[in-house]
């Protein structure tokens, strides 16, 4: 089927691919360190959501403010958007250079906030309400860098070439991680678990201060791009871009082919490789907080390269099938893969869920949404509220079974069962037999859990880590074949006069709301389903969209001229 992608040929009007000049060297080197700081300062509260999750929301139970952590995690992604609209303008109308100069500014002092932020314990409520504020104006911020460095960079880059120039600032998300990753180990293990649970978590955040001077100085080093500088010169800069991306069919159109058929898919795609897979490791596989970590910077270690090979690669056989056979692998593995995960890095727990299955037999009117952030424990007063709220609670994957109509809910562990008892609220909280109750049954399914092989977490003499790490790793390389060739792609797709505008929000809204919202909404699935698989079904629809949808009506861009329609 035809595209409605621009097809702005020049090509053979265009110079052949050359070496890289010094001065596109210190291009790409400066706008890459930079962004990677960026987005050492985003990914720290990822990387700490647990952490965060007990200082700033303890007023919740544990299962309530991981997910509030989580909401706060993704109210930066929410926000990015916006920041694309805001900071995409500024980028066509006043020049690239200096919009992402304030951008990192932005972003590196809410960061050094954030360690200086007095805790739940110590402010009370004001604490989570400044920590979401900040993490919105991180997201503020990241919504008008990313764009501006693409296009900085596709910019200086010559013909033949961008995939190879912009697959380097494709390394920065993934280079700002293992930063941090990096860094909040080597902290933890100078200070210790306890100190570190306990305040070392900041050092981490305040370091940024330090980065964020770096990263101004490099960025002001920078001259403008050139093709912006010839644009301006000629006076043909956009009076209103947001006005001429979103507001003309022939341009909003290529916007909303560009989120539903390449950057939602690439998005969900790069954070189940990179975030859900270090979550599902720590929260439902059990496998300590460390390990996890050193598994995860491991495999982003050894697959980071492949951003530049698939770049360098999208410019010799396209951008397009890189990106879909991406998306298409991670729709056809994703299931057998992490549950390969399962086995490799906790053997028990694969061991018992195959030979003692875990089941809640229960009336289905009676069974409330596990996945409620913002609902009590005594909201969860069903029998099968209080069976179900228990094992999400240890992470127990379990199957729903309906039961007659007005039955209590009955746990069975393999050949085991457990009958559920029913809460009785009295005066706001549950009466003294109902407290004796509950605390009966998780004593005896916690027994039975026990006795069928189910381990509290995982043991470290029984992973593979090899195997761990070949599975990682394999998921990091999908996140380079979506996310290598994309900044080139997605540059190519639109003029120079609303470039920066209309690339940025497409980007933002897949990677912001569809894949930020990932960890959110696939623990939510988890929590609500009992199965701990089943929140791969989020990523593997979306990708499976962007899969069909840009197969069928993307074309190629690999051979645009991005000055021919100047």
């Amino acid at each position: 089927m035809s595209s409605n992608a621009p097809t702005r040929a020049g090509s053979a009007n265009v110079a052949a691919p050359r070496p890289m000049s010094g001065e596109e060297k210190k291009v790409i080197f400066a706008s890459s360190l930079g962004t990677v700081f960026e987005w050492y300062d985003f990914y720290l509260y990822g990387s700490l959501a647990a952490i965060i999750a007990k200082q700033f929301f303890s007023g919740l139970d544990a299962g309530s403010a991981f997910i509030f952590a989580l909401l706060a995690f993704a109210a930066g992604f929410l926000v990015r958007p916006f920041g694309a609209i805001v900071f995409g303008r500024l980028g066509d109308m006043i020049g690239r250079k200096y919009t992402f100069l304030v951008t990192i500014l932005i972003m590196g002092i809410s960061t050094f906030i954030v360690g200086i932020l007095p805790s739940y314990a110590s402010i009370g409520v004001a604490a989570p309400i400044i920590l979401v504020a900040l993490r919105m104006l991180q997201g503020l911020a990241l919504g008008g860098e990313y764009g501006g460095a693409a296009t900085y960079v596709a910019e200086h880059a010559p013909h033949g070439r961008r995939g190879a120039y912009t697959s380097w600032i494709q390394t920065t998300a993934t280079l700002g991680l293992f930063l941090s990753l990096l860094v909040i180990l080597g902290t933890r293990t100078v200070m210790g678990e306890e100190a570190f649970n306990d305040w070392g978590w900041r050092i981490p955040f305040m370091v940024s201060i330090l980065l964020l001077g770096i990263s101004v100085w490099i960025r002001l080093s920078l001259s403008e791009s050139p093709a912006f500088q010839r644009m301006k010169a000629e006076g043909k800069t956009s009076k209103a871009p947001l006005k001429e991306s979103f507001g003309e069919w022939k341009n909003l159109k290529i916007v909303i082919l560009a989120l539903l058929g390449l950057t939602a898919g690439q998005a969900v795609v790069w954070y189940s490789g990179q975030f859900y897979s270090l979550f599902f490791l720590t929260q439902q596989l059990k496998v300590d907080a460390i390990t996890a970590n050193l598994m995860i910077a491991a495999a982003l270690l050894i697959g980071t390269p492949f951003f530049v090979i698939f770049g360098s690669l999208s410019d010799k056989i396209g951008r397009k099938p890189i990106i879909m056979i991406g998306c298409l692998l991670a729709v056809l593995t994703y299931f057998p893969v992490f549950k390969a995960l399962t086995a490799a890095a906790n053997p028990d727990l694969a061991q018992a869920q195959a030979t003692a299955a875990v089941t809640v037999t229960a009336d289905p009117k009676t069974c409330s949404f596990q996945g409620n952030p913002v609902a009590r424990e005594i909201d969860f007063k069903s029998s099968c509220d209080i069976a179900k709220r228990f094992l999400v609670a240890s992470s127990v994957s379990y199957d729903n079974v309906a039961g007659p109509a007005g039955s209590p809910a009955v746990v069975k562990i393999g050949e085991k069962t457990v009958t559920a008892p029913e809460g009785v609220v009295v005066n706001h909280k549950f009466d003294e037999t109902t407290v004796k109750a509950v605390a009966a049954f998780k004593k005896e399914v916690a027994e039975d859990l026990k006795l069928a092989g189910y381990p509290t977490k995982a043991d470290p003499a029984k992973m593979n880590k090899l195997m761990m790490l070949v599975i990682l790793t394999y998921l990091v390389i999908l996140v380079t074949m979506v996310y290598g060739p994309i900044a080139a792609m997605l540059v190519e797709m639109f003029p120079t006069r609303i470039r920066y505008t209309s690339m940025s929000l497409p980007y933002h809204i897949g990677n912001g709301w569809f894949g930020g919202l990932l960890p959110t909404t696939a623990f939510a699935i988890v929590a609500s389903t009992g199965n701990m698989y089943n929140g791969l079904w989020y990523p593997i629809v979306i990708a499976g969209m962007t899969f069909i949808i840009g197969t069928l009506f993307i074309r190629e861009t690999k051979d645009v001229d991005i000055y021919a329609n100047d």
